[in-house]
């Protein structure tokens, strides 16, 4: 008992020293964005100044706006294409060429975004030079990132399919179910769960992605990130800090509803299995 005692304190101070390293640095940058000072490690008081001069710079503003709209499209687009990758990779057990789709969804996923933005942009430029099209900006950002978070909703998703019983799919194709009503009607909705948690999944890495958005933005069209780095390059001030709490403030708002909704659904279903089991049993009895 003594021994088991002492290996779950040392696991449990391991646990808290990592929690803390994550999360001091930035409980630290939140408290500094609302510094009086304009050094940036002392402080001089309690104010709201620097959300006030948020609001006035028009480039923090109209890189905001458009990290959102890259974000929400691209969440969007990687959900129905990672649902569709996913759905393909579990459902259809052989298929010619299943090994090299396999590698071809799983790629972005180890390879450096380095490596995706150059060959993008190499790509973009090419393009540009024989058709017109498509200039660097939203649309070239959002391919980008729709590319990137394809990988992880199909591999968030697949974990779901996996575990789902066949037997459900099957009953309802005997009922007379085709195959594209078995996809919408028992499929879609047994998966919701983690079409939502790929969704804000793949929102996040967009909404504080850099490296991508670097290579495949242009002028005008420059996200919050890319803005966040450059001024930061150029020395932390508190306008930074604040910019910084508000994607941190977006983000956990983001989390906390959608685990808030997920922990109903999840409640919602053992509802309903609980009820039809009940059910079936009164059947049989």
């Amino acid at each position: 008992m003594a021994q088991t005692s002492r290996k779950n304190v040392f696991g449990l101070s391991w646990l808290i020293a990592g929690y803390l390293f994550l999360y001091i640095p930035i409980f630290t940058l939140i408290v500094f964005s609302f510094n009086d000072s304009k050094m940036v490690t002392l402080w001089g008081g309690f104010t709201f100044k620097w959300y006030a001069e948020i609001l006035r710079d028009r480039e923090i503003i109209e890189g905001f706006l458009l990290s959102l709209k890259v974000a929400f499209f691209t969440a969007c687009a990687s959900v129905a294409l990672g649902t569709l990758a996913a759905f393909t990779m579990v459902r259809y057990q052989r298929f010619k060429g299943k090994t090299l789709f396999s590698g071809m969804i799983n790629a972005p996923l180890v390879m450096p975004e380095v490596i995706i933005g150059l060959s993008l942009l190499l790509m973009l430029v090419s393009f540009q030079r024989s058709f017109g099209f498509p200039d660097r900006g939203m649309l070239t950002i959002w391919l980008g990132h729709s590319l990137l978070g394809m990988a992880y909703a199909a591999v968030a998703i697949q974990a779901r399919l996996l575990e789902l019983p066949k037997s459900l799919e099957e009953a309802a194709m005997d009922l007379g179910c085709r195959p594209w009503q078995v996809f919408y009607l028992v499929t879609l909705p047994m998966i919701s769960q983690s079409l939502i948690s790929a969704w804000l999944l793949t929102f996040t890495i967009s909404l504080d992605d850099v490296v991508l958005s670097a290579f495949l933005s242009g002028p005008g069209s420059t996200t919050l990130p890319i803005v966040i780095f450059s001024r930061a390059k150029l020395g932390l001030s508190p306008t930074v800090n604040a910019v910084a709490s508000i994607m941190i403030f977006v983000v956990a708002l983001g989390v906390v509803l959608g685990s808030i909704w997920l922990a109903r659904a999840e409640k919602k279903r053992a509802r309903e299995q609980a009820l039809a089991y009940q059910q079936g049993t009164e059947l049989q009895a």
